[in-house]
């Protein structure tokens, strides 16, 4: 038995071909958590081989659109296959706040297929399981099951509200995936140690002059620098760091090479993946 590190979508906003919106899938035998779930996820999903009665339970960073358009397509899914796999409701777990507050609401648009579909075929509405959690600077533990466990910290994400980076401890090691954030203190002293970070990438110490004076800019403010998270990745002492919600995105090997260079400016020298949809690392 392993544990397998899969980017499920490297994304963001902006369409890029090749790229679904932002998503991670950790695996540990039968336990298949999913964290995030953008535009695509059920197909990515799919061609990694996991079908959406196999998921344990998926989680929520924050509720930006590009992480949390696909959340529908998966409970709805999951729903109407049931009839066959009979998993039953997925289970959801999520900051208070604003991704309580969408999860709560986001199958409203779906309200006359869902009946029509309850007419023909299925015999209860979709429920999935929420679970709520608040966000705090200090990592708490969430979820547990089969030696499996999941804790969440509050991350720098502003002006989103209740943003959370996810730690997820298996028998084989530990994996640490950032949602989006800027680099803080508090993603670092939750990756201390681990043998994966996932984590959001902008190069936006190196592009600081080009986006000078446009919206760009402020965007840029609020997600990691590829230099400074270099320095985070040191610092914690991080054995494979994984760059995914890439901005912008790379067109080609030259510029996945430019990420990875910020990376090392910033005092980085382990392995470092650029991330491109479906690539996996394995623990254990």
């Amino acid at each position: 038995m392993t544990t397998t590190v899969t980017l499920t979508g490297t994304g963001v906003p902006i369409p890029s071909p090749g790229r679904a919106g932002p998503g991670v899938l950790v695996r540990h035998g039968a336990v298949a958590l999913q964290f995030d779930a953008g535009r695509g996820t059920v197909l990515r999903l799919t061609e990694a081989g996991v079908g959406l009665h196999e998921l344990t339970a998926l989680f929520v960073t924050h509720v930006h659109s590009d992480h949390v358009i696909g959340l529908p397509d998966v409970v709805l899914g999951r729903w109407i296959q049931d009839h066959v796999w009979k998993t039953g409701p997925l289970e959801l777990h999520l900051p208070e706040g604003e991704p309580s507050r969408f999860a709560e609401r986001m199958l409203d648009p779906y309200a006359a297929d869902i009946a029509l579909r309850m007419e023909h075929v299925q015999e209860a509405p979709p429920e999935p399981r929420l679970h709520t959690f608040a966000c705090g600077s200090q990592a708490r533990e969430i979820w547990s099951r089969d030696g499996v466990s999941v804790e969440a910290v509050a991350v720098h994400h502003e002006p989103v509200p209740d943003a959370v980076a996810y730690r997820v401890r298996t028998p084989h090691g530990t994996v640490v995936i950032s949602g989006d954030t800027r680099v803080c203190d508090e993603v670092e002293k939750l990756s201390r140690g681990a043998d994966v970070l996932v984590h959001e990438a902008c190069r936006a110490a190196a592009l600081h002059a080009a986006v000078a004076g446009t919206p760009f800019e402020k965007i840029f403010s609020y997600h990691a620098d590829t230099v400074a998270l270099g320095g985070l990745a040191r610092r914690a002492e991080v054995k494979h760091l994984m760059l995914t919600h890439l901005i912008p995105a790379p067109d080609d090997e030259a510029g996945e090479a430019d990420f990875a260079n910020d990376v090392r400016l910033g005092g980085y020298d382990g392995p470092v993946t650029v991330g491109r949809d479906l690539m996996t690392a394995s623990l254990g």
